[in-house]
């Protein structure tokens, strides 16, 4: 038997993190658009409103039902605009460990939103799902994504030589790039109090 996440909205102070609705194909396009984003992620370099619906309909849905994790769309809470996703995947329920990764639209960096969903979903995974590892990896260059990490007290682990490509912009070309190994563990949360 498969072990699943159950279907979620978690709330922040500022944030609601929901699985993605049809409404959000707009917004989602607009984010894996993002030049940052087409540079340290493997979203396709051309990303459609086609690919946005197919992820909304199928791609996110399966992620969850088939174990391996589970895609939140993040919104602000005032607003309701999209802001970002966080991702849960690689997920092992026998070691009660997970990866995530996060993405803020270019409309909404700097204000501490890719932290505030990270740590939201940190104390839901811990807390109410029981899971003890939580993990980050960040490409050496990925300075914000590094930033994001310190930010929420995760350790640095080490270095995975080689293990990303890293793309250039809008053009097919690509290079390979360290990632840094980052994790957190329920302890690392103890006096971390939400900021929500």
């Amino acid at each position: 038997m498969t072990s699943t996440f159950p279907e979620i909205s978690i709330s922040t102070d500022r944030l609601v993190l929901r699985a993605f609705e049809p409404e959000d194909v707009p917004a989602l396009t607009d984010l894996m658009s993002d030049e940052l984003v087409r540079t340290w992620t493997t979203v396709p370099l051309s990303y459609s409103a086609e690919d946005a619906r197919g992820w909304i309909a199928l791609g996110a849905p399966a992620e969850r039902a088939q174990g391996r994790g589970i895609v939140l769309a993040v919104h602000e809470f005032l607003t309701q605009r999209l802001v970002g996703c966080v991702r849960l995947r690689r997920t092992d329920w026998r070691l009660r460990a997970t990866e995530a990764t996060v993405a803020v639209g270019p409309w909404a960096r700097g204000e501490g939103y890719a932290a505030e969903a990270l740590l939201g979903v940190a104390h839901w995974l811990f807390e109410d799902q029981k899971f003890e590892r939580l993990e980050l990896r960040t490409a050496a260059g990925n300075t914000a994504a590094q930033l994001v990490a310190q930010k929420i007290g995760c350790i640095s682990e080490g270095v995975l030589r080689s293990a990303w490509i890293v793309r250039d912009g809008d053009a097919a070309g690509q290079g390979r790039s360290d990632l840094i190994l980052w994790s957190l563990l329920p302890e690392d949360l103890d006096g971390l109090a939400p900021n929500w």
